[in-house]
């Protein structure tokens, strides 16, 4: 059985931050990560980020990836890819299946003193007739395709949400080469933020706000949407509904926790809307109820890949003071000035809803612990 010092699952912004500075205290890290390159978000957001220095505005998801990865090798991380974590078991055991090729596997055992979950979030669904068509899939599916692999998903497409992810994909998409036939939001107004919402209605794309998607048509591949008005009750209203010739359904109606791992590690978990669903509570070092077992990122509850960073700082830096790597003084002002940071990316649009919900979690964690 292999040993470890510090296992990471998930090999994304929070991961790999994690594992940086754990590692750069002394601590000896294994990442595994079920995809055959890490970064995970980072490597889709080939747009620039935005807000202040100390966040990297004006850099590139991907470049941010790249960097943490380079960071990650100088310190000699060690880093499983095309590996899935697929069982936890006490002892802080985990079973990992390593793909060695399209048809060859092995399952390895990982025992390590401390584990961070950072296995991010899925994209919820939307249920509607035609919504199991060939064309039809998630946002990040989409973003995926184009910005990873460099094949477009569809010449014509619906975007279904305007948040963050629908906007910045429908842009990217339209970047490569696809018609953005329209975006369906069902609440009365644009969910995210305007300067993404602005660069769309620039190029003409319209945006259907207080609409859903009623059904969705095609013989071996979709190729007709119906969209119609909502009602306040969220009925479809008769008389409204608009026919949309298209190739490709992208749904980019939010995400949720991956709780998998968190759950079979026996963590508490706790639901709050804001933050995307059922989630692990945690304390300030982001240890849950599990000793030795942290969380961090969307895996954590769902926000964006600067908050995921700092959350794998904090991890990082606990799990080194915990293993006596850095002096209790230091890493406690190490991760007050994350939490810092944190508060700093918390603010502005349905920031209080996040930290209220981020306070929620630390207060059941510590009801938890008490009994």
């Amino acid at each position: 059985m292999k040993q470890c010092e510090l296992l990471v699952i998930g090999g994304g912004p929070a991961g790999l931050s994690a594992a940086i500075e754990a590692a750069e205290a002394g601590v000896k890290v294994i990442i595994v990560d079920a995809n055959e390159k890490a970064g995970g978000q980072l490597f889709k957001q080939i747009h620039k980020f935005f807000g202040s220095s100390m966040h990297r505005a004006g850099i590139r998801g991907m470049n941010i990836g790249q960097e943490l990865l380079e960071r990650c090798e100088k310190l000699g991380v060690e880093i499983w890819l095309d590996s899935l974590a697929i069982g936890m078991y006490k002892g802080n055991i985990v079973a990992v299946d390593v793909k060695k090729n399209l048809t060859d596997h092995k399952l390895e055992k990982i025992q390590a003193k401390k584990i961070v979950i950072a296995t991010g979030a899925s994209e919820n669904a939307v249920r509607f007739p035609g919504w199991t068509l060939p064309g039809v899939m998630g946002a990040g599916a989409a973003q995926t395709m184009v910005n990873f692999h460099r094949v477009l998903p569809g010449k014509k497409v619906l975007m279904i949400g305007s948040g963050n992810v629908g906007l910045i994909v429908s842009y990217q998409l339209m970047q490569a080469g696809a018609e953005i036939v329209g975006i369906v939001e069902a609440q009365p107004k644009i969910n995210g933020y305007a300067v993404h919402a602005s660069k769309l209605t620039r190029e003409g794309i319209p945006i259907y706000t207080g609409y859903t998607i009623v059904e969705a048509s095609g013989d071996e591949r979709v190729n007709r949407a119906i969209i119609a008005k909502v009602n306040p009750d969220w009925s479809t209203e008769p008389g409204t509904e608009i026919t949309l010739d298209i190739d490709t359904i992208a749904i980019g109606a939010g995400l949720k926790p991956l709780i998998g791992m968190s759950y079979m590690s026996n963590c508490h978990l706790m639901n709050d809307r804001f933050l995307g669903g059922w989630a692990p509570c945690h304390n300030y070092s982001m240890e849950t109820t599990t000793k030795d077992v942290y969380v961090a990122g969307d895996a954590s509850g769902v926000e964006e890949a600067n908050t995921a960073i700092e959350e794998g700082k904090v991890c990082g830096i606990a799990i080194a003071q915990a293993l006596g790597y850095l002096e209790e003084e230091k890493a406690e002002q190490m991760k007050k000035d994350a939490w810092g940071r944190l508060a700093g990316l918390r603010e502005g649009a349905h920031g209080a809803e996040r930290t209220a919900a981020k306070e929620r979690q630390l207060l059941e964690y510590k009801k938890v612990m008490e009994g």
